[in-house]
C-alpha cells in the first residue's frame, strides 16, 4: 500500500516553449503527499502541458521538476514511477482486460502469480472484477475507464496523473465516476494529479485547485478558498456558475456607485476610485431598493431558478432557490449583503 510519505512534487520556475511561443510562464507549484490536487483552467491555459511534463512525456525549457526532493527534469517517463490515465483511456484493443490491467507489472517482469493477484485487487477495486476476460471492445466507455484506472492503480506508482478521465463519459456516469474515483483516491492514499477545464468536477473532487490562466497560475486554494476569495477577476469569472456579476462602479466610503446607485460594502475607502464590484449570483437578490433592473428571463430549474436581468446596460444573473413572482420585462431592484461584495482593480484585475 501506498503510505503518505511519499509522493510529493515540487515544480520550480517551470517554463515551456514551442519555437517563438512560451506556453508555460515559470509555473511554482507544490503538492503534498496523498493529497487530490486539480489543474483547472480553460482550454489552452497550460494545464495539460504541466500535466505532461510531470508525467516525462514532455521536456521544460526552464525550471525544475522534484518528485520527494529528487530532480526527476530528465528523468524518462518510466524511471519516475507515475501512472497517468488519458483522456482516450489508451487501451490495447487485442488484449483481454486482464491483460490491459497487468501490462505494467508484465513489462517490468514481474511472476505471474504476483500480477493474477495485482490485477484482481486492482480491478476490484474498481468493480470490474467480473470483466476481467473480456476486450475493451466489448465494453462500454464507463467500464473502459475503469480499465484504465485499474492499469494505472495496479503497480501502485509514488504519483497519479490524470487527464480529463471523465470528459467522454455521459453526465449521469460522469457524476457516479466522480464519486468512485474520490473515494478510490482516498482508500489509495496516493498523490493525485486531476486535469480538468470543468469547475463542478474541480470543486467536488479536489483537497486544493491551481487555477491555470493563459500559462500562467492564478490562484492555488482550496475549493471554498478559490470561489470565496478569488484573487483575479478573470479567476471570479471562471470560477462558479453561473459566473460572478460583475460592473463597473466607482468605490468612496463604504459603498461602490453604480449607474447613480450607491450599494453598501463592508470595506471602505478613503478617497473615490474607479473599481469594479463582483456579486455571486446566488448572493444577488431581489430587494425593495437597490439597484434598477429589468427582468429579461427565468430558466426555472425546479429546484432553483437562474434569473437574467439587466441593470446598468450589462446582463446579470441571480440564482435563487425558486422563480421571482414578477413576470419578465418587470423592473425590479437588486440588492446584497455588503460583505458579498468584490472589490478589483479595473486594470490589473487584482483583487482588492
Amino acid at each position: 500500500m501506498s503510505t503518505t510519505t511519499t509522493g510529493s512534487v515540487r515544480l520550480e520556475g517551470v517554463v515551456k516553449r514551442h519555437g517563438a511561443t512560451t506556453v508555460l510562464h515559470g509555473i511554482d507549484l507544490e503538492m503534498r503527499p496523498g493529497e487530490f490536487f486539480v489543474l483547472l483552467g480553460p482550454s489552452g491555459s497550460g494545464k495539460t502541458t504541466t500535466l505532461r511534463i510531470l508525467a516525462g512525456l514532455e521536456t521544460v525549457s526552464g525550471g525544475r521538476v522534484l518528485m520527494d526532493g529528487e530532480d526527476v527534469t530528465h528523468r524518462e517517463p518510466g524511471a519516475r514511477d507515475v501512472a497517468m490515465v488519458f483522456q482516450s483511456y489508451a487501451l490495447y484493443p487485442h488484449m483481454t482486460v486482464a491483460e490491459n490491467i497487468g501490462f505494467p507489472l508484465r513489462m517490468v517482469g514481474t511472476p505471474a502469480g504476483e500480477i493474477a493477484r495485482a490485477v484482481a485487487e486492482a480491478a476490484g477495486r474498481v468493480n470490474i472484477g467480473h470483466l476481467l476476460q473480456r476486450r475493451p471492445g466489448q465494453l462500454s466507455g464507463g467500464q473502459q475507464q475503469r480499465v484504465a484506472l485499474a492499469r494505472a492503480i495496479v503497480r501502485r506508482p509514488r504519483l497519479f496523473l490524470l487527464d480529463e478521465p471523465l470528459s467522454n463519459l455521459d453526465a449521469k456516469l460522469r457524476l457516479e465516476t466522480r464519486l468512485e474515483l474520490h473515494a478510490l483516491q482516498r482508500g489509495l492514499a496516493t498523490t493525485t494529479v486531476y486535469v480538468t477545464h470543468d469547475q463542478e468536477e474541480a470543486m467536488t473532487l479536489a483537497d486544493r485547485i491551481a487555477v491555470f490562466m493563459e500559462g500562467r497560475v492564478a490562484q492555488v486554494g482550496t475549493p471554498r478558498e478559490v470561489f470565496s476569495r478569488p484573487t483575479t477577476m478573470a479567476v471570479a469569472g471562471f470560477v462558479g456558475t453561473p459566473q460572478m456579476n460583475l460592473l463597473p462602479g466607482t468605490w468612496a466610503g463604504n459603498a461602490v456607485t453604480v449607474a447613480g446607485q450607491a450599494l453598501p460594502v463592508a470595506e471602505a475607502t478613503p478617497a473615490g476610485r474607479p473599481v469594479m464590484l463582483g456579486v455571486r449570483p446566488s448572493d444577488l437578490r431581489l430587494a425593495a431598493q437597490g439597484l434598477p433592473a429589468r427582468i429579461e428571463r427565468v430558466e426555472d430549474l425546479g429546484d432553483s431558478a437562474i434569473v437574467s436581468l439587466r441593470a446598468a446596460d450589462q446582463l446579470v444573473k441571480i440564482k435563487t432557490d425558486r422563480p421571482p413572482d414578477q413576470p419578465a420585462g418587470a423592473a425590479v431592484a437588486l440588492g446584497f449583503a455588503p460583505e458579498a461584495a468584490h472589490l478589483f482593480d479595473p486594470e490589473s484585475g487584482r483583487r482588492l
